[in-house]
């Protein structure tokens, strides 16, 4: 059982925003452990029925009187300071604490936290580790942020040392959390809106590794230079994992692709064969994904035989490559993906695959990230047989950049490519419904409410 005295003095903890990925599971968590847990969201969900059947008091919008009995408010970074639930809580002088500052006190209940970031394949990879450590009955504790077919969630709730957590760098929350172990799988130039260049995010992770204890493992990409410059300023001991980098601990080599785009591939441990290796989840980029889940697994002494049979049944986290049905004999999947590198990895993941043409409708995520990256977008979206742009998705901004989807799309287009600008998601789905035909494959891509199209056309 961890240690829970850091946060034994409260009794009753409320929960604004307890609907939200990873609210729930460290709702889930302190019930467990025996605390009183309440919360409040927005909007009903799937997720709110099943803290209700784990015994926590739900409430359906924001009021005041939600926070009685309550010694601690835990809110998400998403709640506004004039929230009624919130400002009720500091007229009574209750602890309020953000959701990250939250985490990281969890994170020193247990003796082993294990973060996995990086800017992309967070996920894919926390959620490769979690069922690696299921497998071989170490009975984790799992946070992950997206829904796991084989946990039948975003989280687990285990007894024993081990919490497996996704550990995201956005406004540098991952450096409030106390890890003994991380993987680090890429720093790239992402939440530009925070961060404004790329030194400064460099300068987070620099910060974050010096976090890690003298007895614990940091694991590095050492196909990204940016991590390779990372393990001087770590007390713990690096292990690199690569497949273009021949300097490292673990390798894949003589790789294969099946008619689904899913490698099988041998693992190299310091240059001597170290077994064989099938996925179940496209593209080369999950390679690494896998790798770096490989040598951490093997640091923590979990045996060959369980890690392979956990990465062949995992078929990849919600809206991540996931398959959505077919339309006109076409195939139609779904991808989180949101930023160039991403969108070029998931388009190179395609290529693997079998079909006859490629369609991709792709819906930017934030003003500031489609004005800073644009280019780099209109790139990434190259290789796609037929583009569609649909109108940005806000998310937590206004639009102080005067940008359009249409200027991506018109970016391509000056590319020599001809890319479509339709705005409104029935709108694209209407067209595709009449253009793709039999063995086409579909992609809808991008963090927001493109992932509505999918249901919307398929039979």
């Amino acid at each position: 059982m961890p240690n829970i005295d850091n946060i034994k003095k409260y009794k009753k903890i409320h929960m604004i925003g307890i609907g939200g990925v990873s609210m729930s599971g460290i709702a889930e968590i302190l019930v467990n452990w025996g605390f009183k847990v309440s919360g409040s969201d927005r909007t009903d969900s799937e997720i709110l029925h099943i803290l209700k059947k784990a015994g926590i008091e739900v409430f359906i919008g924001h009021d005041a009187k939600n926070i009685v009995g309550a010694d601690c408010v835990v809110y998400t970074a998403a709640i506004s300071k004039d929230n009624p639930e919130l400002v009720h809580a500091k007229e009574l002088g209750i602890s309020t604490i953000e959701r990250s500052d939250f985490l990281g006190e969890l994170t020193r209940c247990y003796k082993n936290t294990i973060a996995i970031s990086g800017t992309h394949g967070k996920t894919t990879t926390t959620s490769l580790v979690a069922l690696c450590f299921v497998e071989a009955q170490k009975d984790p504790s799992i946070q992950v942020g997206a829904i796991i077919k084989e946990l039948g969630g975003n989280y687990r709730v285990g007894n024993s040392e081990n919490f497996i957590i996704e550990a995201c760098e956005y406004v540098e929350s991952f450096l409030k959390f106390s890890p003994k172990s991380e993987i680090i799988l890429n720093i790239d130039n992402d939440h530009l809106d925070y961060y404004k260049n790329m030194e400064n995010v460099k300068n987070a992770f620099i910060k974050y590794v010096k976090l890690l204890p003298e007895d614990g493992h940091l694991i590095i990409n050492a196909d990204d230079a940016n991590c390779l410059d990372l393990p001087v300023y770590s007390k713990a001991p690096a292990i690199k994992y690569g497949i273009d980098n021949e300097d490292v601990d673990f390798s894949a080599q003589d790789i294969k692709f099946n008619e689904e785009g899913f490698p099988e591939f041998d693992v190299y441990k310091f240059g001597e064969f170290y077994d064989h290796f099938k996925l179940s989840i496209p593209g080369r980029h999950n390679i690494l994904n896998s790798l770096a889940c490989i040598a951490l697994c093997d640091a923590y002494g979990i045996s060959k035989e369980h890690i392979k049979s956990a990465l062949e049944k995992f078929t990849g986290a919600d809206r991540r490559f996931e398959f959505k049905g077919m339309v006109n004999g076409a195939r139609v999947y779904d991808d989180y993906g949101h930023h160039p590198t991403e969108v070029a990895a998931t388009a190179k993941a395609l290529k693997n695959k079998k079909y006859n043409k490629s369609w991709v409708v792709f819906q930017p995520h934030t003003y500031s990230r489609t004005f800073n990256l644009l280019d780099d977008f209109a790139h990434s979206l190259l290789s796609f047989d037929n583009i569609i742009v649909t109108d940005i998705y806000a998310a937590r901004e206004t639009n102080t950049y005067n940008i359009s989807s249409k200027d991506l799309a018109d970016a391509i287009t000056a590319l020599g490519k001809n890319a479509i600008y339709i705005p409104s998601l029935n709108d694209c789905a209407s067209y595709l419904k009449e253009h793709v035909e039999k063995d086409d494959i579909v992609l809808t891509l991008g963090a927001g409410t493109v992932t509505n199209i999918g249901p919307m056309i398929v039979e």
